[in-house]
């Protein structure tokens, strides 16, 4: 895969007091992002090249990638795609990169979504909206040891301009 064709849609930078260590284990294992990610279940193969799986409570896929970066604790990147019908070929592939720094006594992590092509405001909403409650209820968990409570809407705007667009929603 060429990374070079992406370009980031999203980025945040949140600070966490913990340690990259903590901070990657919170990001590549199922255990800690259960608590996190309302109940998803993250699987990461530990190797370039190998297979990313968030599995929804029930088990099933959700979200399926490939590992493009592997660097503990400094850096993971997966390809990152919703396991909707026609939704990759509409949409292309999405590439998640986590940073993780040293801050001091805290961790730097930076979270960034990058597309190989425009990708309109409509579609874009859905992470605006999640990805900032994901990564706040992370650091929760690593800081309190509990998760964040937040009450969500399913993201209007953007299932209405994918449907627009022809993709199958489930459900």
């Amino acid at each position: 895969m060429d990374i070079s064709k992406f370009k980031p849609s999203l980025v945040y930078t949140i600070y966490i007091a913990s340690t990259p260590e903590k901070v990657w284990e919170a990001l590549t294992s199922a255990e800690y992002s259960r608590e996190y990610f309302s109940g998803f279940g993250v699987e990461v193969e530990d190797r370039v090249g190998g297979a990313f799986v968030l599995r929804a409570p029930d088990g099933s896929v959700h979200i399926g990638g490939e590992v493009i970066a592997y660097d503990p604790p400094r850096k993971l990147a997966i390809t990152f795609n919703v396991n909707w019908p026609g939704l990759v070929e509409a949409l292309g592939e999405t590439l998640v990169t986590y940073d993780i720094e040293q801050s001091g006594a805290s961790v730097r992590l930076t979270m960034t979504e990058a597309n190989d092509r425009e990708i309109s405001e409509d579609i874009l909403s859905g992470g605006r909206e999640g990805w900032p409650a994901i990564l706040s209820s992370l650091k929760s968990v690593l800081e309190t040891g509990k998760p964040l409570v937040i009450q969500m809407e399913p993201p209007k705007r953007m299932l209405e301009a994918l449907k627009k667009m022809g993709v199958k929603i489930p459900g």
